[in-house]
């Protein structure tokens, strides 16, 4: 396993972190660091971003990312997406308050996702708030300001909280990036664009 393969590809400075990063979760072979490094590259638009942004210029854009939620008319029992445009505080209460944890105003917001894996609800802020020994606030804070937090952050969902490691070593297919993308996202938005990543890193790891 030579991370160096992988220079030109993900930032240097997050390169330079991977190593001790992967030790500690036992990301030790090519498979798991594949996997992760695709989801996470989706998630943090190769790690540029650490913080959800929940700033939308136009209604079309709310409908296409959330169309179970949101139409342009509010019929339907949906949300009028006219209501949310430029309004990142509202938009985030209205799409995450009253589940994952969410349960006080504000916290849609203030718990939107952070971290290379966009950690994202009060409940996943305050699991890895506990393994930190943190206050679930400055947990916060560093997951969307420290790269270091950012990445352990992202590690800790992957190998201990969606326990994904094995089925990261079940192999390289499609399948597995899928089934994988499913257990992070709950969904699958952006399977084609993760899929890119598995494959891009992959290769470059298994080639000498």
């Amino acid at each position: 396993m030579d991370l160096n393969k992988l220079r030109g590809l993900i930032p240097d400075r997050i390169l330079a972190i991977l190593p001790d990063a992967f030790a500690k979760y036992e990301i030790n072979n090519d498979l798991r660091v594949a996997h992760i490094l695709a989801q996470m590259a989706h998630e943090s638009g190769n790690f540029t971003i650490k913080t959800e942004g929940m700033f939308y210029s136009t209604p079309a854009r709310i409908v296409a990312v959330w169309p179970t939620r949101f139409n342009l008319d509010g019929s339907g029992g949906k949300k009028n997406a006219n209501e949310y445009a430029k309004n990142p505080e509202k938009l985030a209460e209205a799409v995450y308050n009253g589940r994952m944890g969410n349960d006080q105003p504000g916290d849609g917001f203030r718990f939107r996702g952070g971290g290379f894996l966009q950690t994202t609800g009060k409940e996943g802020y305050q699991g890895y708030a506990k393994y930190l020994g943190k206050s679930v606030g400055e947990t916060a804070d560093l997951l969307r300001s420290d790269d270091h937090i950012a990445l352990d952050g992202a590690l800790w969902e992957f190998v201990i909280n969606k326990k994904l490691n094995a089925l990261a070593d079940s192999g390289p297919s499609d399948d597995v990036v899928t089934k994988v993308t499913k257990i992070v996202n709950g969904g699958y938005n952006g399977l084609p664009d993760r899929k890119m990543y598995f494959h891009k890193f992959y290769n470059a790891l298994t080639h000498a």
